[in-house]
Parts: C-alpha cells; sequence; structure tokens
C-alpha cells in the first residue's frame, strides 16, 4: 500500500474542466492565445547526440556525475524544459534529460511516433550509454514510454522510477463511472481525442498548441512572460506528428502494467493539474512501497509542478533516489 502526501486544499477540479472546454474548442479550431514572452536562457549542462540503430539522432543535455538519472519529457515537450533538475540535481548525479524522436532538437524522421517505438529508442539509449541502475523519471507522456519500456523490457537497467503526472488512462471507455474516469484520470472520450488531435495537426496547429500551453499547462500564477518560451519548445515538434502521436499516447490503458512495477517509485501530481489528483495516488497504491506527492496549488501544482516549483520538487527527488 502506498504512502500518499494528504493535505487540506481541494483539487483544482476547474483546471479539469478547463482543459475539457478547451479541448471541444479546439475541435471546432476556436481556441486562440496570444503566448508572448521572450525565449528562455539555454539550459545548463552539455548537449550531446545519440544515433540508434535506423539513423535517427536524438539529441540530450548531460550534467554531473555519479549514479545515472534520465528525464523524459512529456508530450511536444523538451529536455531543456528540466533545466532546473538538470542544475540542481547534476550536482549529485550524472542527470541526463532526452529528447525523444522529433521532439526537441532531435531528428525529426518521418516514422516512429508510437508508444512502442519510443520505448524502444529508450532502450536502445540506455543500453548503447551503458546505464546501469538508472533513476528513470517521466513527465506526462514520459511516463507512459516508461510504461511502454516497462512491459517490454522489464527492470532491464532500471533502478528506480520518478512518474510526474501522467493519467493510467487519458480516453474514457463506454460505460465508466465518475468514479473510474477520477481513478484512470481521463480526460478525453474518443471523439473529443479525434478533434483536438485535427485540431493540432490542422492548418491552426499553432494557435491549438498556444491554446494548451496558455490555458491548461500552468497555474495562473506562473509568469506570462515565460509561456513564450514554453511555446517555442512545443513547437519544435511538426504538428501532425504531434498529432499522430497524441493520438497513439492516449488511446492506451496503462492500467494491467503499472500493477506488474516492482521497483521503488515516486509518483507526483498536483491539484491544479489537469489530470485528477486521485489518480496519481492509485498509481501509488499499485506499486509496492510507492509514494505519491500531490502539489497544491499554491505551491505551482499544476500538470509543470517541476518547473513552478523546482525547490520542492528537486527535494523529494533527491530524497527518493538516495
Amino acid at each position: 500500500m502506498a504512502n500518499n502526501d494528504h493535505d487540506t486544499t481541494q483539487p483544482h477540479w476547474g483546471a479539469r474542466r478547463d482543459f475539457v472546454k478547451g479541448a471541444a474548442a479546439l475541435g471546432a479550431g476556436l481556441l486562440l492565445a496570444d503566448a508572448g514572452g521572450a525565449l528562455a536562457a539555454s539550459a545548463p549542462g552539455t548537449s550531446r547526440r545519440f544515433a540508434l540503430a535506423d539513423g535517427t539522432q536524438l539529441h540530450y543535455i548531460e550534467a554531473g556525475y555519479g549514479r545515472p538519472m534520465v528525464l523524459v519529457p512529456g508530450w511536444s515537450q523538451t529536455a531543456a524544459m528540466y533545466a532546473d533538475q538538470i542544475d540542481a540535481l547534476s550536482a549529485d548525479y550524472r542527470v541526463i534529460a532526452l529528447d525523444m524522436r522529433g521532439h526537441g532538437d532531435s531528428d525529426k524522421p518521418a516514422t516512429g511516433y508510437r508508444m512502442a517505438r519510443l520505448a524502444q529508442d529508450l532502450h536502445e539509449f540506455l543500453h548503447g550509454m551503458r546505464l546501469e541502475d538508472v533513476v528513470l523519471g517521466g513527465h506526462s507522456m514520459g511516463c507512459s514510454v516508461i510504461w511502454s519500456y516497462w512491459e517490454h523490457y522489464g527492470r532491464d537497467h532500471i533502478g528506480k522510477l520518478v512518474l510526474i503526472d501522467q493519467a493510467p488512462a487519458v480516453t474514457v471507455w463506454p460505460g465508466w463511472s465518475d468514479e473510474q474516469k477520477a481513478l484512470a484520470g481521463a480526460l478525453f472520450t474518443p471523439d473529443s481525442l479525434y478533434q483536438t488531435a485535427a485540431a493540432i495537426g490542422g492548418p491552426d496547429g499553432i494557435k491549438a498548441t498556444e491554446g494548451f500551453v496558455n490555458g491548461a499547462f500552468f497555474t495562473k500564477a506562473y509568469p506570462r512572460d515565460k509561456l513564450g518560451w514554453v511555446l517555442a519548445e512545443n513547437l519544435k515538434f511538426p504538428r501532425a506528428d504531434a498529432a499522430r502521436l497524441l493520438v497513439d499516447h492516449c488511446c492506451q490503458d496503462w492500467r494491467d502494467v503499472i500493477r506488474t512495477i516492482d521497483v521503488p517509485t515516486v509518483v507526483f501530481g498536483g491539484t491544479a493539474s489537469f489530470f485528477n489528483p486521485r489518480s496519481q495516488k492509485w498509481i501509488a497504491e499499485q506499486i509496492p512501497g510507492a509514494r505519491a506527492h500531490i502539489f497544491a496549488e499554491a505551491e505551482g501544482g499544476s500538470h509543470f509542478m517541476f518547473m513552478e516549483n523546482p525547490a520542492k520538487f528537486n527535494a523529494l527527488v533527491r530524497a527518493f533516489a538516495g
């Protein structure tokens, strides 16, 4: 049974409601926003490249020495978004933040935008880099990459897992009760998922992406002048490929895989995230000894709590990684 952080702050269900409303608007091509802001400074560490067997070059950022800590970003996100983790945690670990294919500064091949392929890429990277006993972290879709990895390769190269705010099943099945939806963290119906993907991959895909960055990803307290850089990082992934990957990602149901995880694991969620924080507690409850840390909205408890409150997040990760 998991140990969960508890607080008296009620979950910010408005974030989830606004996300769903936004998804519906995206399907109609109506969600418009102004990103604004200037690009942030480059992430600390050294940029390097790793060649996969199919010729795709993956970009990664590396800093520090010691036990390896590999960080996988979410859907359409980049390694540079882990800048605060690279900067702080590299004092104790060899921190590597990886751009998956298509994302960030990695190559943009025409194929491979499926969870199973991203898991294969990750395995090839860990094996080729000769990384063992890895503290493997993933944010959002990065968790799904890890779950696909676990399904195919088990604990190979893995010592511990850091799972950051990803629903076990993003799209609802017909007939699910409200309780099932909450524990799964589901956001989409099949129709709204494909409408959203069509908007992202369509002629107004940049505006659709602006809508998510400005209206769903962060709390209202997050500095607005930083959102322009976040948007620019997202748009490094071509929108048509991003749409294809979103569908594959959000059609997965990982609940059976999560129940098989048996390495030390920590789970992070936020009361202002569009994913119901009960789903993050559910994940921790399935994994022996796992703990869930749920950030309150006042603590920057959005989908990107590691960017909004890096001091608390990094302290918890350091305490967990040992």
